[in-house]
């Protein structure tokens, strides 16, 4: 798998259309959520990571699966136990018998898209094991580094309502996750589709991708080059002020959250088909930036309640933040 970009150009038209071929191509599996995917889309772009979070049977995983298999990357899947070890994620060193030397054996972290399903359901001491991967894309084993390939992202999922066996996800980890999504049940006529569908496996075992790791890693270079107005800058800060001083939020959004918003407005723009954000890109990114990185004082008893109580908070500052004009 190579690593660094090609020069080969990426023009407006050239990004759009490779990103329909994702969306069309993910659409084969996952019917009715269009502005889901886009939204896994941006955070793919804005080499971001992205929490799927929602109750089970909805289709979190497949779309997680889905996005993978139409990137010419290489994927791994873990699926998260109680009983996991970071050594089981990381990797660890063995000793060789024919050279009597130890030999690093690299662990499912090592792949350009990693699904991380079911994330929760492992111990606070295994899920730190993520952390420096999700922040500065390596990983230390033994005291030396060992850099990830690129690109490099991660997809957790999690079930927001279950309890039993399940560990809450520290705030320090949530702050690296550049969105937060839901899924949701899909239309009427769409669920009428799943059900009448024949063996999803192989539908999702077919995909093939649609683009290659170099124009991936070109479309990522192309949303640096989407143009921000500086009124458009100053708003999304005076929206992360806000949730500083707001009465109902107990710990604001980090000045990480802040380069979030601003890069993954810039991928929606580009997702949009333009080379420009503009105030709408702002407001449908502030809940899915912003909503899992503040606490509220919320009144629910569990993880759904919280992340509603979140949603709400956030909405509100939204419309109370004059758009700049």
């Amino acid at each position: 798998m190579q690593e660094e970009s090609s020069n080969v150009a990426c023009s407006l038209d050239i990004a759009a259309g490779h990103i329909e071929r994702i969306l069309e191509n993910i659409e084969k599996v996952v019917f009715g959520k269009r502005d889901v995917i886009k939204l896994c889309i941006v955070s793919l772009l804005a080499r971001g990571h992205l929490l799927i979070e929602d109750v089970p049977g909805i289709g979190k995983t497949t779309i997680a699966q889905s996005l993978a298999r139409s990137l010419d990357c290489s994927f791994s899947r873990i699926q998260f136990t109680s009983d996991m070890l970071p050594s089981d994620i990381l990797g660890i060193s063995v000793l060789d018998p024919k050279t009597n030397e130890f030999v690093f054996r690299a662990g499912p972290i090592f792949a350009n898209i990693v699904l991380a399903d079911e994330v929760n359901r492992t111990p606070p001491k295994t899920q730190s094991a993520l952390l420096e991967a999700m922040s500065e894309a390596q990983v230390s084993i033994e005291g030396r580094p060992h850099h990830l390939p690129k690109p490099f992202m991660v997809m957790a999922t999690q079930n927001p309502i279950e309890y039993e066996g399940t560990y809450v996800l520290p705030e320090s980890q949530l702050d690296r996750f550049m969105l937060r999504v839901g899924i949701g049940y899909p239309p009427e006529a769409d669920e009428l589709r799943i059900m009448q569908r024949h063996e999803p496996e192989k539908a999702l075992a077919s995909l093939k991708p649609v683009i290659t790791s170099n124009e991936l890693l070109a479309l990522q270079a192309r949303v640096r080059e989407v143009a921000v107005e500086e009124s458009l800058a100053r708003y999304m800060l005076q929206i992360i002020l806000a949730t500083r001083n707001h009465e109902h939020i107990v710990l604001g959004a980090s000045p990480r959250a802040s380069q979030s918003f601003y890069e993954a407005c810039q991928a929606h723009a580009l997702v949009s088909g333009r080379d420009y954000v503009t105030p709408d890109d702002v407001r449908n990114l502030a809940e899915p930036v912003l909503g899992h990185r503040i606490l509220v004082r919320s009144r629910g008893a569990d993880l759904a309640s919280a992340a509603r109580e979140r949603s709400r908070v956030v909405h509100d500052i939204v419309k109370q933040i004059p758009v700049p004009v």
